[in-house]
Parts: structure tokens; C-alpha cells; sequence
């Protein structure tokens, strides 16, 4: 087994580790690191910081291509597998799609059902035609707050108000207040 291949598998144990004892991810990384029973390889270590730091969105990115099923229904290999696959697809420039794709289906065939390496295949294929259109960074809805706040940036700027009168700035203080 390749050394990357070895990499991975340790990072998928770390992972599924982490998510079955409801330890945070970075923190169970750091401990194994320490203790040095299994070594966690560089490129393990750094895949599972990809994976946290990228966790809400690659979790998003999984859900919005499955179908008739949820992230939560799925078996926990399958699910950390996954987000190992999309991290590599998606995050790792140094990884080829096909590599990403074809090592996720490898450690689903070694460690999870039968019918999960077609599924995790599926999954990041589709997540693979669609990668030149994925926002990787989305930003929140707008809510229109933003707006509103900028609005009143600029009617403070346009009226700079009473600032060198303390006296007209008492008698403003109220209207402040009430935007």
C-alpha cells in the first residue's frame, strides 16, 4: 500500500474515531500525534485538518448530491470517507480527481458494505462534473441587515452632526438611540 494510501486510512481513523466518541476532530488529532502509539503521517494530520476546517461545507457539498438519503442515515464509514473524498477533490490541488475519487472507493470497498464504493463512486463523481461550479467559500444569505447598516454608515458620514457643540451633542444623543 502506498504511502498517501496509508495516509489516508490513518485519517479516516481518526475521523471515524472522532465522531463515534463526540470528540472534537483537532483536539483527537493532537492526542494521537502526542502519544505516538499508531504515528499519524504528515499528510494524514493534514487531511484532517482539511476535513474539520472545511467540515459544514463539505458536509453541504455531500448532502446536496445525495439522493433518497441523508448524511445522517448513512453509515458513519461512509459518511467520513466521503468527506475525506471531497476534501482531496476539492481542497487538495496536488491530487488528481481521479486519485481522489479512486482511493475514497478503495477504503470504502476495504472497510464498508458492499454496496458503498458504488455509492461513494457516485457521489463524488457527480461532485467532480460539477467542481468548476462550486462556490467553495459561499457567503452567508443576505439577510438585509448589511444594507441597513450601511445606510446608516452613510447618513452618519453625510451628517457629521454636532460633534464640536457638546450641547447640541446632548440634545442629539436621543435621536442616536432610536436608529
Amino acid at each position: 500500500m502506498a504511502a498517501r494510501s496509508k495516509a489516508r486510512k490513518r485519517a479516516l481513523d481518526i475521523l471515524f474515531e472522532s465522531e463515534q466518541r463526540g470528540l472534537p476532530t483537532l483536539e483527537l488529532l493532537s492526542e494521537r500525534q502526542s502519544l505516538g502509539e499508531l504515528p499519524v503521517p504528515p499528510y494524514a494530520a493534514d487531511l484532517v485538518r482539511g476535513v474539520a476546517s472545511h467540515n459544514e461545507r463539505i458536509d453541504a457539498l455531500i448532502s446536496w448530491n445525495l439522493v433518497d438519503w441523508t448524511l445522517e442515515r448513512m453509515p458513519a464509514v461512509d459518511r467520513n470517507v466521503l468527506r475525506l473524498g471531497v476534501y482531496e477533490l476539492l481542497w487538495a490541488d496536488d491530487v488528481p480527481d481521479g486519485v481522489a475519487i479512486s482511493e475514497a472507493v478503495a477504503l470504502a470497498e476495504d472497510l464498508s458494505t458492499d454496496a458503498s464504493p458504488s455509492f461513494v463512486n457516485g457521489v463524488l463523481s457527480r461532485l467532480a462534473a460539477e467542481k468548476s461550479t462550486i462556490d467553495l467559500d459561499p457567503k452567508p444569505l443576505d439577510d438585509g441587515l448589511e444594507d441597513d447598516a450601511l445606510e446608516d454608515d452613510a447618513l452618519e458620514l453625510d451628517d457629521p452632526g454636532p460633534a464640536d457643540d457638546p450641547e447640541a451633542a446632548a440634545e442629539s444623543a436621543p435621536d442616536a438611540q432610536s436608529r
